[in-house]
Parts: structure tokens; sequence; C-alpha cells
């Protein structure tokens, strides 16, 4: 098999993966709590990840990893599996899976601005645009459902959906640290940490695991949202040669999973959630993929202002470098 071929079937799996697991989570929510379902997920993506460490033979990997790379994961572990699944869980509990998951899906808006203020760096005109194409479609979600479909949402749902999207957002600017270590047992590690936090808080917890459907609700979504997906989509950026065409298919779980979530949670899907996730996807893609054309009408302003193009050039509409 061909390595871009390669790249299209785990970037295939990656996509059937992430669309079948908003309807995992409120599956699994109707028999485990928030707490529960992510410290057995937790779990399962923690030996997941210690398997394929294995069959690659990368546990040497580890043995290489500084003070500082180790303390690194210790916090990521904290922000992602252990506070980002809790959140995210209970944004689920208490909205429609509709709803929850486009708002969460906000998260590289978040990323722009908190990159922004992070570095220091003006945000582009053309970012703004998409940020705000986003937010409308957040807005349309939330306020649409209501308005419209006439059903009650609630507003602490909405805010920890979004401050799910917000803790996603800062793993990966923390994350950022660790580029140089293997995805696989940075995962490993950031996971094996959260598992650590939340088993030490299980016994402060009412854990009750004893639902059979809580517990294989919750081994699925270990394994089908923490952990194939990203084995898959890594693999998927590693043999394509158009590693941007492989992220924005990604971008069809969403759409792909509202079918879902109405076939098998039992939803009725409203028209605002799907112009409304139309709208969050649009401006993610505007906001990512059309920097090129935002430098270059930059330059053009530059230019202008600097009074470098000819006014008859101008008045033409003509450029000329």
């Amino acid at each position: 098999m061909k390595e871009n071929s390669k790249a299209l079937l785990y970037t295939a799996i990656a996509i059937a993966s992430w669309s079948t697991v908003a309807s995992a989570f409120k599956i699994g929510l109707r028999h485990y709590g928030a707490f529960e379902l992510i410290l057995v997920s937790a779990i399962t993506a923690t030996l997941l990840f210690a398997g394929v460490l294995t069959f690659q033979r990368k546990w040497h990997l580890l043995k290489g990893l500084n003070r500082r790379e180790l303390g690194s994961y210790a916090f990521t572990g904290l922000l992602n599996p252990a506070l980002y699944y809790l959140i995210l869980f209970r944004s689920y509990d208490l909205l429609p899976a509709q709803v929850a998951q486009p708002i969460n899906y906000f998260w590289p808006i978040l990323l722009a601005l908190l990159l922004a203020v992070i570095e220091k760096r003006p945000v582009p005109l053309f970012k703004f645009a998409g940020m705000i194409i986003s937010f409308g479609g957040v807005v349309l979600i939330s306020v649409g459902a209501e308005g419209i479909a006439g059903v009650e949402l609630s507003k602490a749902g909405i805010l920890l959906a979004f401050f799910s999207a917000f803790l996603w957002a800062t793993f990966w600017i923390v994350n950022r640290r660790n580029r140089a270590v293997d995805g696989i047992a940075g995962l490993f590690l950031s996971f094996l940490s959260g598992s650590i936090y939340l088993l030490l808080a299980a016994p402060f917890l009412s854990s009750r695991l004893a639902s059979l459907p809580g517990l294989l609700s919750a081994l699925y979504v270990g394994m089908f949202e923490m952990a194939v997906p990203f084995i898959f989509f890594g693999m998927a950026l590693q043999k394509s040669s158009n590693p941007a065409l492989t992220n924005q298919l990604c971008y069809l779980s969403p759409f792909i999973s509202l079918f879902l979530i109405h076939a098998v949670v039992g939803e009725t899907i409203y028209l605002t959630t799907y112009l409304g996730l139309l709208l969050i996807v649009s401006g993610i893609l505007l906001n990512e993929y059309l920097k090129p054309v935002g430098r270059l009408l930059a330059k053009v302003v530059q230019l202008t202002k600097n009074n470098k193009i000819p006014c008859k050039e101008r008045d033409k509409g003509g450029f000329k470098g």
C-alpha cells in the first residue's frame, strides 16, 4: 500500500473514532458519573499507549527525558485527561450532545487568542473574521436551540463546554514545550500522570463502577476518544504528503457525529445546530488555512500606506511589486 493510501486509511480510522464518541459520552453518562467515566477511560487509554510503546519498542525513549520534561508531563496530565475530561463530561451531562460537542470544537479559536496574548503578537484582521464567524456559530447553537427550537439549555453546561475548550487549548500550548519528545511517549506520560491523580482522588469521591453498560462505555471512550484516533492521526500525518488536507478531513467528524447522535442517542438535531457547526468549522478553516492570503493582503495594505504602489495601478486595481 502506498504511503498516501496508508495516510488516508489512518485518517479515516481517526475520523470514524472521533465521530462516535459524542454518542458514547451520552450513553456512558446514563450509567456512570463524570468521574467514574473519566477514571476508567483514562486508565484504558494509558494501557493502550503502553501497549503501543511496547509494540514499537520505544520504552527506551522515556529514559532520556530530563526532570523538566517529566515535570511538564506531570502538569499536562492534570490538564488532560484529568481536568479536561471531567469538565467535558459534566457539560455533556447537562447539555444535549449536539450542543456540547460543537461548543467544544471552538478550541482552535481560543488557542489562536491565547497564543496572541502569550506571544504578544497582534491578531491579523482575517483571523478576527474567522473568530467572529466561529463565535457566531456558537451563539446560533446556544441561542437558536432555545429561541427557535424552544429547548431550554443549561447555562452552567454551556459555560463548562466553553471551559473545556479553554483547557484543551491550554493543554496544547503547554505541550508545545515537549515537541522534541515522541508523540506516543508524551501521550503515555500525560495519561499516566492523569490516571494517578484520578486514582488518588477516587477514595474521596463516591465511585460506583459496578454498572456493566457504564464500564463498557468507559472502555470504549478510553479506546476510541483518547487513544486510537490520536495514534492513527499521528501516523497519518507522518505518512501523508499533504498534512494540511489530513487536518482538514478531520473536520468531517463533528458533522458525521450529528447523524450518529440522532441515530444512536435519539436526539432530534435542530437546524440551528447544523448551521452553527458549519459556521464554527468555516471560521476555524479561515483562521488556519488562509494565512497566505492574509499575508498578501497585509503586504498590499502596507505598500499602499507607504505609497509604493503607483497611483495609476491602484486606480486600476492592479499590483506591481
